[in-house]
């Protein structure tokens, strides 16, 4: 069978390591077991509690993670020896019923160890999987504002190929949320934030070439949180965790050297959505910041196109950038 997910040019590291991915897909549909059993049988792996909702199936590609995306329900305890004996005695009652209203409303979500980019077409056949036994994703009801998350490795951790992928992140947002068909429960969320206007213009201006301190501290200026599109948090926290935490302190924030791109919907029980449809979206940014002739060209018409014009009044920027993208065979 051909493979779906693309690949882009650059497939190591610096050190010359194949490039790794860490993947999370948040879902409903399949009840917290449910979900366990199957995904241990379509990983080929071995399942085993860590705690309660959270689950560890150890795998030839490592240790994946199925758990209930609410850490108080995760962390709830009627059992516990300091509350009343009145409460104890109707734990096991209560938490029948949190149980089944948790598992409807809020999300099962699957993580992914780093997978090498070479090995994603498992995370596609798991997707494809999970349809068919009836997993469901954001469109089937208002309240689920589900994702699917990616954590691409970046090739090298030097500030200039970082300032590459924001702009051609910044590029392209418009078009990438729209070829997400971004749900309205997402879009009613504060998760996929864009950036900072006035950061965007920073990033963008003629002759950007920050070290990574300033770029950092450029960032975080404008951006202090971990609810945007593309979340740098966890790549600062890598780099440099004191001079993060003048601006954020979030023990959510985990650190590691990829980006965290928090952008796509998990719309798995759609037939025409696949894994590999965000991916290769993923692969076509990946594309341009490797390009850096093309990145510049396309750098220049962002900046022209928010300047007041005639043309700029009556053509969109997710109209041009989707046109540029055809003309150079990005799509």
């Amino acid at each position: 069978m051909s493979k779906r997910c693309r690949m882009p040019d650059i497939m190591r590291t610096d050190d010359g390591k194949e490039r790794k991915v860490g993947v999370e897909i948040e879902l409903s549909g399949l009840g917290y077991e449910d979900l366990v059993s199957l995904a241990t049988r379509l990983l080929d792996g071995e399942a085993k509690p860590v705690s309660r909702y959270v689950s560890e199936i150890t795998t030839d590609a490592g240790a994946f993670a199925i758990e209930l995306d609410s850490d108080p329900i995760k962390d709830l305890d009627l059992q516990d020896q300091r509350l009343p004996e009145s409460v104890r005695e109707l734990g096991g009652q209560a938490m029948s019923v949190i149980d089944a209203a948790a598992e409807k409303i809020v999300p099962l979500e699957i993580v992914s160890p780093p997978l090498p980019f070479s090995e994603l077409e498992r995370i596609e056949t798991l997707c494809d999987e999970l349809r068919k036994a009836g997993a469901l994703g954001s469109r089937e009801a208002l309240y689920y504002a589900f994702g699917l998350q990616l954590n691409p490795e970046l090739p090298d951790l030097k500030a200039s190929t970082l300032v590459r992928y924001l702009q051609a992140f910044a590029a392209l947002y418009e078009w990438l949320k729209a070829r997400h068909q971004i749900d309205l429960s997402r879009k009613l969320t504060s998760y996929i934030e864009p950036w900072s206007s006035n950061y965007i213009d920073l990033l963008m201006s003629e002759g950007y070439d920050p070290d990574m301190d300033q770029l950092m501290k450029d960032y975080l200026h404008y951006n202090p949180t971990r609810n945007k599109a593309l979340d740098l948090l966890p790549l600062f926290a890598h780099l440099n965790s004191e001079l993060l935490a003048r601006y954020v302190k979030d023990e959510r924030i985990k650190s590691r050297p990829t980006l965290h791109y928090r952008l796509p919907d998990c719309d798995i029980d759609n037939p025409l959505w696949h894994f590999s449809t965000v991916w290769n979206d993923w692969v076509i940014l990946e594309q341009l910041a490797a390009n850096a002739g093309d990145l510049a060209a396309l750098v220049t018409e962002f900046r022209n196109s928010r300047k007041l014009s005639f043309h700029n009044l009556t053509h969109s920027w997710l109209d041009t950038s989707d046109q540029w993208l055809r003309s150079r065979n990005y799509v």
